[in-house]
């Protein structure tokens, strides 16, 4: 029976273990390049023993980035950077994936722990603001709130440029390193709102039905598809349900990922389509929400399948593992709030040798440490109550 750490095979990559670093936005990049600090700060997540290592989502095209200052592969210039990511993910026993992206109508935005010129963190810039743009989306609808400013509708030319872009992406992420590719089609990006009735009301082939609406997923999985090594990985985080009666539901996300399957797909990564700020009976303080929608998806369609969502607690993604709730867990702030995750959870666990899954030399330390074992500086394992202990 597979656990957390047992090493999981998806076509010729084999991970470690079922813990993924979920990506994770940074704003720390310049001219889409990355640097020191995402070498160190990706690098100590694969060192901590994380099995699939992500940066944040990579652009695909300058318009694609969530602000001036994230990262993105749409120049040749970019490549170095992420190579040395990757390298440094690998030399401490992670696998690379990156995941392609573009922002669609939730582009142009300030970064969320800054205020630039009066407008607040997470809010939208106006277009002709120094570090603004105008937005692309497949309707000129723009997303309500903070988000407001005109939206320029994607032409049927502009749209098979997306689709060059994607696979041109792909090209230099292979020739970069990364060896697992995921394509971010959730959490209202461009993707999400071309799936999303909420956002999508073009009266082409890309709009109306669910077929019409799932068209650009399938077009841009297959120019992807082509030129993305077959021995790798090809996978896709879908904004599955927008929790709101008149936007994306969960059956439309059961059958596009059925064609999806058709068309190259190895893994399915469920997520939210966050195309609306009005989201009804909102879960998200609810651990690991999404497991019921996978388990759904596991027993409807036959796919390897993933999912993120409050799974930081160790015996709840060792328990969904095993059930073969889903395949891999994928940890976004768990993985910022603690490097060593991985390590820590095999020690929750009763692992027999967490200390396996760091680098050799600093496990020999930690293996043959004398003195105090407490000073160790990582706390010992304990015995996490369950829900009703703790209520009890």
């Amino acid at each position: 029976m597979p656990n957390l750490f047992s090493p999981y095979t998806l076509k010729g990559v084999t991970l470690r273990n079922r813990i993924v670093m979920s990506p994770m936005t940074m704003y720390r990049s310049t001219d889409g390049k990355m640097d020191d600090f995402h070498v160190s700060y990706l690098g100590a997540r694969a060192a901590g023993g994380f099995g699939l290592v992500f940066p944040e989502q990579v652009a695909i095209t300058p318009d694609g980035r969530t602000s001036t200052t994230c990262a993105g592969i749409w120049d040749d210039d970019q490549i170095e950077g992420h190579r040395r990511v990757t390298d440094t993910i690998k030399m401490f026993g992670g696998v690379a994936g990156i995941q392609l992206g573009h922002t669609g109508r939730k582009g142009s935005e300030v970064p969320k722990y800054k205020t630039i010129d009066g407008y607040p963190g997470g809010s939208q810039l106006p277009p002709d603001h120094p570090q603004g743009w105008t937005c692309r989306a497949p309707s000129a609808i723009p997303y309500g709130g903070d988000h407001s400013f005109p939206v320029h509708e994607l032409t049927r030319d502009e749209i098979k440029d997306l689709y060059k872009s994607y696979a041109d992406a792909a090209l230099r992420a292979a020739d970069a390193g990364y060896e697992w590719l995921e394509m971010h089609y959730a959490h209202g990006y461009l993707g999400a709102s071309f799936f999303s009735p909420l956002a999508n009301q073009r009266t082409d082939e890309y709009g109306g039905s669910l077929e019409n609406r799932a068209r650009f997923h399938l077009e841009a999985l297959d120019a992807v598809r082509e030129v993305w090594p077959a021995e790798y990985p090809l996978t896709m985080r879908l904004g599955s349900d927008d929790l709101n009666p008149d936007g994306t539901q969960f059956d439309d996300a059961i059958t596009a990922i059925g064609w999806m399957k058709e068309h190259g797909l190895d893994l399915a990564d469920i997520s939210l389509g966050f195309n609306t700020d009005d989201m009804r009976n909102n879960p998200m303080g609810n651990q690991g929400f999404m497991l019921s929608r996978a388990e759904r998806l596991r027993n409807e369609v036959d796919i390897p399948i993933a999912t993120s969502w409050n799974l930081g607690v160790p015996e709840k993604a060792d328990e969904v593992i095993q059930n073969g709730v889903i395949d891999l867990a994928f940890l976004g702030r768990p993985a910022l709030s603690n490097p060593h995750w991985p390590v820590w959870a095999a020690r929750e666990l009763g692992y027999d040798n967490p200390f396996e899954l760091v680098p050799d030399d600093w496990r020999w330390w930690l293996e043959n440490f004398r003195g105090h074992e407490p000073s160790i500086g990582l706390p010992p394992a304990t015995e996490i109550l369950s829900e009703e202990e703790s209520a009890a």
